[in-house]
């Protein structure tokens, strides 16, 4: 800064130009991961009101609600007739959880992809070393994540709760609950990465949180409405299967939650009985989620789009 003197007067003049950026420069990797930070962020409300941060962490909470019932429930009838009753399996879990996943991508999703759109902040991103596959690949992930997250999380919970209130010692119950250690992500995954692209494809067909919300929502129970009126009732006498639970997206990763588990689907899916039933939903499965990846990319490949 300096100063001019006058007789009357003193001026000053500020030196207000521009200075050089002289830190690290991350290019696309370090672009895109603050992307996929900023969208779980928000997806959390982290950073944001406390409004925004009711709906998740309330979610987060009602998902592993049945993980610390569990565990509390074994502990207070260790050495007890009652500790034999099991409460909910780790493969019962993965279905308790789902319309607790449903719920939240619906809101989370379109929370993440809309506001980019409809604030017109599309061009300023990709006007940086960002792309469009870029872009689809921080959403997609960052919902990925947190579905992961959700769903997995409470099971970890009530693994490690079993085995410390477990009667015969914590080591005896690990060994013989070993397998759990990968059943339960592997069963998970699939499930996390349908609802992330799926969820994320719809939401980046609206503008608006509420029409992309209920889109995510009526698709995944228009799906299952339809593939029940075409199969029927699962549990009536003589019901060996039918191929209309290919139709049911809320039961689909739950075929392959049993696969994992019991090495065959259950008898109470629409799938059961059906010849390389659990082949034919994986494929249903990948389809569907490449199928969502191919629209992102097609709306992100131009930002007019």
């Amino acid at each position: 800064m300096s100063a001019v003197s006058g007789s009357s007067s003193i001026g000053a003049v500020y030196d207000r130009g521009y200075r050089p950026y002289d830190g690290a420069r991350g290019g696309r990797s370090a672009a895109r991961a603050a992307l996929l930070r900023a969208s779980i962020r928000r997806a959390l409300g982290l950073r944001r009101s406390w409004r925004q941060k009711i709906a998740p962490w309330v979610l987060l909470g009602m998902a592993a609600i049945p993980a610390i019932v569990n565990v509390g429930v074994k502990y207070l009838t260790r050495n007890t007739p009652a500790s034999d009753v099991e409460f909910i399996t780790y493969r019962e879990y993965v279905e308790v959880v789902t319309v607790v996943l449903l719920v939240f991508v619906a809101l989370t999703a379109p929370d993440i992809m809309c506001p980019d759109r409809r604030q017109r902040v599309l061009p300023l991103m990709f006007a940086r070393p960002l792309t469009g596959v870029d872009y689809v690949l921080a959403k997609v992930g960052a919902m990925f994540a947190i579905v992961f997250a959700f769903a997995y999380l409470p099971q970890l919970v009530l693994f490690i709760g079993q085995t410390v209130v477990s009667e015969d010692g914590a080591l005896t119950y690990l060994g013989d609950n070993a397998e759990i250690l990968w059943q339960a992500p592997v069963s998970v995954i699939p499930l996390s990465l349908f609802y992330a692209a799926t969820g994320t494809a719809i939401a980046s067909l609206s503008a608006r949180r509420v029409t992309a919300g209920a889109s995510i929502v009526g698709l995944f129970l228009m799906t299952s409405i339809i593939s029940e009126v075409l199969a029927g009732e699962v549990n009536r006498p003589g019901f060996e299967g039918s191929p209309a639970g290919l139709l049911d997206f809320l039961s689909l990763p739950l075929v392959l939650r049993d696969i994992v588990f019991l090495g065959e689907i259950h008898p109470t899916l629409a799938l059961s009985g059906v010849a390389n039933a659990g082949l034919w939903s994986l494929i249903v499965v990948v389809t569907v989620i490449a199928a969502s990846l191919a629209l992102l990319l097609y709306r992100y490949d131009e930002v007019e789009r």
